[in-house]
């Protein structure tokens, strides 16, 4: 019971207890979801995105603001990341170099095209 920080158990015992139906749902979406993603692939070769909504949170930080809003960090944070993990395809969250602060980007490739991700992360890192 202690292997796990509180908000990341409560969020395990609430995933165990949706019903199967509702999981049934979810599973359909994902398919359909990931076979409109993948018709990108037709004309790219990545697809990169933002890899967080805001900064870099400082650690400990449990709020920040988006749009005037001020929102939790850990249900918010993966905002952009979570729909590509969903549908299951390769991704490298890099950073780019900007100035003042680099920014964090998402490099999204089509499946068993993790040598395209590496490339391109690889080319931004050296920028």
């Amino acid at each position: 019971p202690n292997d796990f920080d509180p908000a990341v158990r409560d969020r395990l015992i609430a995933g165990a207890m949706v019903p199967a139906a509702y999981v049934d749902r979810a599973q359909k979406f994902r398919r359909w979801y990931r076979a409109r993603v993948l018709e990108l692939f037709r004309d790219v070769d990545v697809i990169i995105a933002p890899a967080t909504p805001c900064i870099a949170p400082k650690l400990g930080q449990v709020t920040f603001e988006l749009d005037g809003v001020e929102l939790p960090v850990r249900a918010n944070i993966g905002i952009h990341t979570q729909p590509i993990s969903f549908i299951g395809l390769p991704v490298i969250a890099a950073p780019v170099p900007l100035a003042p602060m680099p920014i964090g980007v998402q490099i999204i490739a089509a499946p068993w095209r993790e040598d395209i991700a590496l490339r391109v992360a690889y080319a931004l890192e050296q920028s």
